[in-house]
């Protein structure tokens, strides 16, 4: 099977708001992939769908054929946009929390990463800036040997200078065989980056395709189509 995630038909309907209406995609091996929208657009519903967070009003996820369950935690890595690690856990107990808990992860991966990032393995969560909580939860997410990673703003709240290191980290620390799935409003820097984008706009895909085959169709930069497309 070429497709890692395949979407068919996907609604989600809240009651008093439709987040996504019948919402078609699909994502094959080997690809980084923008989710890309205004606040409100559907990205985050789409994400909580996909890691079986939310269950679809209509339509169906499929993750190597399967639907979103216990057995696809298993191929999924998934980085929220607000951090979920324990206060009182310190970055040594959290990789070894990691290492026990999932059977594709990656110690020694994580070590480097912690080194490059110059943080301090002794110190506990509830003491970082927010910054700092978002590389740690990067680098055990990226130090997984999953399917598919869903990233979810992983670089929107640390400084300029360590985002050119995550970028790199999130290309090199994955596979022919696995695919990224990168929600941000950080268009320029993750422009270069992606083989293809999506462009969500209340709960209907407005846009996809290839970003070069886009990009000469258009005449003009993702970021630039972006703002142009959303009225930024």
């Amino acid at each position: 099977m070429d497709n890692i995630l395949e979407i068919k038909h996907l609604s989600k309907d809240y009651g008093s708001k439709v987040a996504l209406n019948d919402v078609n995609i699909s994502i094959s091996k080997g690809k980084i992939v923008g989710l890309l929208g205004p606040n409100g657009s559907g990205k985050s519903t789409m994400i909580k769908l996909i890691n079986g967070l939310l269950q679809p009003s209509d339509g169906e996820i499929l993750i190597n054929g399967m639907h979103p369950s216990i057995e696809t935690k298993a191929v999924v890595a998934y980085l929220p946009e607000r951090t979920y690690l324990s206060e009182w856990m310190k970055v040594e107990e959290l990789i070894n929390f990691f290492d026990d808990f999932y059977v594709d992860f990656d110690r020694a991966k994580a070590l480097d990463m912690v080194k490059a990032l110059k943080i301090d393995m002794k110190s506990k969560i509830k003491s970082m800036s927010k910054g700092t909580k978002e590389k740690v939860q990067l680098i055990l997410v990226m130090s997984r040997k999953a399917s598919i990673y869903i990233l979810d703003e992983p670089i929107g709240g640390v400084d300029p200078a360590a985002r050119e290191y995550i970028l790199n980290t999130i290309i090199k620390n994955y596979s022919e065989d696995s695919s990224i799935v990168l929600a941000t409003h950080f268009i320029q820097e993750i422009e270069s980056l992606c083989d293809d984008i999506i462009f969500l706009n209340n709960g209907q895909v407005v846009l996809e395709g290839n970003v070069d085959d886009i990009k000469a169709e258009k005449g003009k930069s993702i970021d630039a189509l972006f703002r142009e497309v959303f009225r930024c």
